[in-house]
């Protein structure tokens, strides 16, 4: 080959690699516009529907000739009804008030012969909603104090003061309701802090902010703490947990910038729970070390996303999430594309985990041991089609198709995981269904001011997300414990703790939703 053919050869690499950059970039700046401007919902087009199962044909007869789609004829003609669109429902658990309206007594004669009318029925004309708007009032414990009246003129005179339930905290104003509706509003509702104290204002009293923010971080730490400590132990007793991790920023944390990340991590109980339990716990970095150490004594399954974090925990079996790797093949279908064109590569992989996820819909009400059985009959042939399909495939290094298959290659050793146990999930959805409501609460208080506000924001969080888990109503569940945990004594009886745990029969029959 001489000069001239190699400068030629030169060139023409040079141009292909421009090319893959072009391609690369449009393909990032048609990602981002999506994402900015595009619908967030990973459903896949209902037209795409029949093109996916016809896909599926030769996988499912490999499966088993014999087996019909339960989740078609499950839903196929069934009609639902919502009982939320009927009034009895809605207001069937309401206060009535009722409003009689009566004639006056100079109107109840009969205009005909003029004698006075009898009562003989009531109409109910018209029924509303009625808000009433909350008010405030100064609870003021007054103690009563007796003598012996004998004693009284000895040597040894006897007083004694009746018993008043401890304070939540000592010379404030803070009360069970009010501090557990600070942390309602903040951590259920997502209302900040500065946003309340002008309710507060409105209601009568100048609260400020720095002071509800003592309210929430001294309960959390004296009374809260407690209560998640016993809901660690109860979640380290489990098999299967789910994981996952969020960035939160933390403005005043020494040998740290304010713009640096610090990370909410997450840990729930899986389906095989007798009760769920969720618990957040802040910390000040991604490192996996800090979730070896949350879950240092737990031996069993782990779900999470792909982060390698988690391969720092030993002594369990990591499985991975389907959902995710889902969303790497969405992320990579073209935004618009012609009619009737075939499938591309992003589109095939999607459907590979569509049919994952819809055969286990079909499984949903089956028995972990049945369960166990059915996902290696069907699921088992469809995963080893993907996998090798997934081998077979040459993408464009860079490319969000590539980004995909780079992923589920990387992350195969834990794909397959969750058919080791049929109490096992699919996806890591229960862990990131349950950290959504403090992705959404971030949105609106943006930051934490400290650790320890960050630290006693984790707290509620777990108590909050728990209660809504075990079916109680959040407000009555918080107010409950601060009530009682003051007097628990759970330093010298821990197994007090037990009676307020939000599975317990007191606490279900207080603040059951």
């Amino acid at each position: 080959m001489n000069a001239k053919d190699a400068y030629i050869e030169h060139l023409e690499n040079t141009i292909k690699d421009l090319q893959k950059q072009v391609n690369n970039l449009t393909e990032m700046i048609l990602l981002l516009r999506k994402k900015k401007f595009g619908s967030s919902s990973e459903k896949t087009p209902r037209e795409d529907t029949d093109i996916q199962l016809s896909f599926f044909n030769e996988a499912e007869l490999e499966a088993d000739v014999s087996v019909s789609e339960p989740i078609c004829h499950k839903v196929k003609g069934y009609v639902r009804t919502d009982r939320r669109t009927k009034r009895e429902e809605i207001i069937k658990d309401l206060p009535v008030r009722e409003i009689l309206c009566e004639s006056a007594l100079e109107d109840q004669y009969c205009i005909q012969c003029g004698t006075v009318l009898k009562p003989i029925g009531k109409e109910t004309v018209r029924e509303e909603l009625e808000y009433i708007p909350a008010k405030l009032q100064i609870v003021r414990y007054v103690r009563m104090a007796y003598e012996c009246p004998e004693c009284k003129h000895t040597d040894r005179p006897y007083i004694q003061k009746a018993l008043t339930p401890s304070s939540l905290m000592n010379h404030s104003l803070a009360s069970p309701s009010s501090v557990a509706n600070v942390m309602y509003q903040k951590y259920v509702n997502s209302m900040p802090l500065y946003r309340q104290e002008k309710d507060w204002e409105r209601l009568g009293i100048a609260l400020t902010r720095a002071t509800m923010a003592n309210w929430v971080i001294r309960c959390s730490e004296d009374y809260f703490t407690p209560v998640i400590d016993h809901l660690r132990k109860e979640l380290l007793k489990q098999d299967i947990v789910h994981c996952d991790e969020t960035p939160v920023q933390v403005l005043k944390e020494n040998g740290k910038k304010p713009q640096t990340k610090s990370y909410m991590w997450l840990y729930r109980t899986g389906n095989d729970a007798r009760a769920p339990v969720i618990l957040y716990d802040y910390q000040p970095s991604r490192n996996g070390d800090h979730a070896a150490a949350f879950l240092k004594d737990f031996k069993g399954y782990v779900h999470s996303d792909g982060y390698a974090g988690y391969n720092k925990l030993d002594g369990i079996i990591r499985c991975g999430c389907w959902a995710h790797l889902r969303r790497k093949f969405v992320e990579a279908i073209p935004g618009r594309k012609a009619k009737d064109t075939p499938l591309t590569n992003a589109e095939i992989g999607r459907d590979y985990c569509n049919r994952l996820f819809k055969i286990e819909e079909g499984l949903a009400n089956l028995s972990p041991e049945e369960k166990y059985c059915r996902r290696l009959e069907l699921e088992k042939p469809v995963l080893e089609a993907f996998w090798c399909w997934l081998g077979n495939l040459t993408v464009l290094n860079g490319s969000a198709l590539g980004k995909a298959v780079t992923y589920a290659k990387n992350q195969k050793p834990y794909m397959e995981n969750y058919l080791l146990d049929g109490r096992c999930s699919i996806s890591n959805n229960a862990a990131e269904n349950s950290i959504r409501p403090f992705t959404i609460g971030r949105k609106n208080w943006l930051f934490s001011d400290t650790p320890k506000g960050a630290s006693a924001s984790a707290a509620v969080y777990s108590i909050v997300e728990t209660a809504k888990a075990n079916e109680l109503n959040v407000y009555t569940y918080l107010e409950y414990l601060l009530l009682y945990m003051p007097d628990s004594n759970w330093q010298n009886h821990p197994e007090n703790l037990e009676n307020l745990m939000p599975w317990s029969k007191a606490a279900q029959t207080e603040c059951k939703r």
